[in-house]
């Protein structure tokens, strides 16, 4: 839900309402002052229904990392000052996005930029000039959330901190008051501290004929289009199913045996194997720690 400014309709339908009453009371008969009380609720309900845009999503963007500035729409949701969502996660499965390396610096991308998921993890510069407030400073924002409201081609529902971000010093506050807002964005890669390497958890309810797991902390292209697991003993590369956001997911016919090696496909195509990241003893909601990065 984002925090957007009222319309202020209270004195225009007052003034409204009034001006009508002094018209039945000249008008003195019973039927002109029914007819006026028809006109006040028609000015009730076509003031006080704001209509929402309907404008269909734009197409998918892609790692062309042309440079490029394209325009959206910009809201902001949670508390001023956090991350997004109450429980710091949102619709890609991470958690504590308001911890490093995300650091509250998240979004929800619509359509063409959430993807059902294979958007999740990816980066995009925003910055807006428009309202006097706007910086046009560009700060860069991590997709961890969905929002598939039809209010622009691209729509950026930003974390209170990272809609703060785009405001000129000490106007912030200021800023998030404005509601809605015109932005431009561009995609570019994603950059984590060099120690930073990817992350896999072992999602609750996995067992041996159903293993779920959360990919995070990928650097580059930011996002995973494919996860293919191998066991040791086979090295036989099973596809697995993109589940929800960010988790994959496999649940063959037999029980699986660790330890597992898991292959990625960033969206632009590069491949890496995180050789016997999930031991054999794996337990679920457990962190494993690969040693690769992109």
């Amino acid at each position: 839900m984002s925090h957007r400014r009222p319309h202020n309709h209270t004195h225009i339908l007052r003034v409204r309402t009034n001006c009508l009453i002094e018209q039945a009371g000249t008008m003195g008969s019973l039927c002109n002052i029914i007819a006026v009380a028809l006109v006040v609720l028609a000015a009730l309900v076509s003031v006080g229904s704001c209509q929402r845009p309907n404008v269909p999503p734009g197409p998918n963007i892609t790692t062309s990392y042309d440079g490029v500035w394209l325009n959206a729409k910009a809201t902001w949701y949670g508390q001023p000052t956090g991350a997004g969502p109450d429980d710091d996660g949102g619709a890609c499965g991470i958690k504590d996005v308001n911890l490093p390396p995300y650091n509250g610096m998240t979004s929800c991308g619509n359509l063409p930029l959430f993807k059902d998921g294979k958007g999740c993890g990816s980066c995009y510069e925003v910055k807006c000039n428009n309202p006097e407030e706007c910086s046009d400073t560009p700060v860069v924002v991590f997709i961890t959330d969905m929002n598939y409201d039809l209010l622009s081609p691209y729509h950026f529902d930003l974390s209170g901190k990272a809609f703060g971000a785009l405001a000129r010093p000490g106007l912030e506050d200021k800023l998030r008051h404005s509601g809605i807002i015109d932005l431009e964005f561009r995609r570019v890669r994603c950059t984590y501290p060099p120690e930073q390497k990817i992350v896999f958890h072992v999602e609750k309810g996995s067992n041996p004929f159903y293993l779920a797991l959360l990919v995070k902390f990928v650097a580059n292209d930011g996002d995973i289009v494919q996860m293919d697991l191998m066991e040791k003993e086979t090295q036989e590369g099973m596809p697995m199913k993109l589940s929800w956001g960010a988790i994959w997911r496999i649940d063959p016919n037999r029980p699986l045996k660790g330890p597992f090696s898991i292959r990625l496909t960033s969206e632009s195509g590069k491949q890496l194997v995180a050789n016997d990241v999930i031991p054999e003893d794996w337990r679920p909601t457990t962190v494993y720690q690969s040693d690769i990065q992109f």
